[in-house]
């Protein structure tokens, strides 16, 4: 039996009283975060020209401002605690070179704070969930935890248009078999559909971001207009931010449905392992490519079918599916205007359709050498 880590994230309705409090221990988490990187920062230019000395000093933790601060006190002392390992995290991913070097906070950053269960700090209680300093928060439960499940620990955050939400980690065992690989399916990414497989069937998305872009063109001209800080200016901030996340939770909502019925009907999914960031700014395709959230349905794909003992396969990024005839082999020069593959043997289809089958031959070609 392995262990597995799996979120649950639901939607809290904290008082009056909780609201300011969580205010409170978002402020006090990105306070004691600066303050921490302000002297790890003052550390490292001093002594940034000897490695061996600079891997030797201290980390200063959040105990050490609480008598100059008290204000700390008064907020959940794992979520100050967990801000100084997010710290170490980040530093050393830079160290390592897979990070730049650790950035301040600011209030625009997104609010959130990581709590832990010690001691049954953290708990379900009949439509409530009890968190350290906030006792009993109201919760929407929309779906049941299983019994045997084991909370680790809770993420709360809130959203630019002012609702919370917590982010239950939850560890449970589960004896996951490799299923026998039979059905395989290979796609292709395509800027407006989201994808085309080699069934020849299209993602269709609905391009929620474009739909939108009307509305908040709109609504950001008149934003625009207003005096910031203003009280019409807070209210048309939250009618923005209330478009972008609607936004956000269609194109999450249709991620998820397609990336489960992925995995509930085949064994192995194939993929190419794009560089989306740089599609983006080569390509001038910045909203296309990021609308469509290809980098967020892959994930979700990947999680889905690891839980079934199924598998993603992805294919080098350089892989010529699209020059590539999926008939005869032949490759030759297909420009982005040309949507149809015509290959000198007489093979004729769509240019996705073909990539996609293309995908799926190479993919099935790495699952007989693994």
């Amino acid at each position: 039996m392995a262990k597995q880590n799996k979120a649950f994230k639901f939607r809290l309705l904290p008082n009056k009283e909780q609201s300011a409090l969580l205010a409170k221990t978002f402020g006090c988490v990105r306070f004691v975060y600066n303050k921490m990187l302000a002297e790890r920062k003052e550390t490292y230019e001093k002594f940034k020209d000897d490695k061996e000395l600079l891997k030797k000093q201290k980390f200063p933790t959040p105990a050490k401002y609480k008598s100059e601060f008290p204000f700390l006190k008064e907020v959940d002392s794992l979520a100050l605690a967990n801000a100084q390992m997010n710290l170490q995290t980040a530093y050393k991913n830079f160290f390592e070179g897979n990070a730049d070097f650790p950035k301040f906070k600011n209030r625009k950053a997104k609010q959130s704070y990581t709590t832990n269960l010690v001691n049954g700090n953290i708990e379900w209680k009949d439509g409530h969930i009890k968190l350290p300093k906030l006792k009993l928060v109201k919760i929407k439960q929309h779906r049941e935890i299983p019994a045997d499940y084991k909370l680790k620990s809770c993420t709360i955050s809130r959203t630019k248009s002012g609702k919370y939400y917590v982010s239950e980690l939850i560890e449970y065992e589960k004896d996951i078999q490799p299923k026998t690989i039979e059905n395989v399916i290979g796609l292709d990414f395509a800027m407006a559909e989201l994808y085309v497989s080699s069934e020849n069937e299209k993602a269709n998305y609905p391009r929620y971001y474009r739909v939108m872009s009307e509305k908040l063109a709109k609504a950001g001209r008149i934003l625009s207009k207003r005096k910031k800080g203003s009280v019409r200016w807070n209210k048309q901030r939250l009618v923005v931010a209330k478009l972008h996340e609607k936004v956000a939770n269609q194109r999450m909502n249709f991620l998820h449905h397609k990336s489960k019925e992925l995995a509930s009907n085949f064994d192995a999914v194939v993929i190419e392992d794009l560089n989306m960031k740089g599609m983006s700014q080569a390509l001038h395709f910045g909203k296309s490519v990021h609308d469509n959230g290809w980098g967020m349905f892959t994930t979700f794909l990947a999680y889905k079918l690891k839980e079934q003992g199924k598998q993603l396969v992805k294919i080098d990024k350089w892989f010529p599916s699209t020059k590539k005839c999926s008939c005869c082999g032949k490759e030759k020069e297909m420009p982005l205007s040309e949507r149809v593959y015509k290959c000198s043997c007489g093979f004729v289809l769509d240019r996705d359709h073909n990539s996609a089958i293309n995908i799926k031959n190479e993919g099935l070609r790495l699952l007989a050498l693994s």
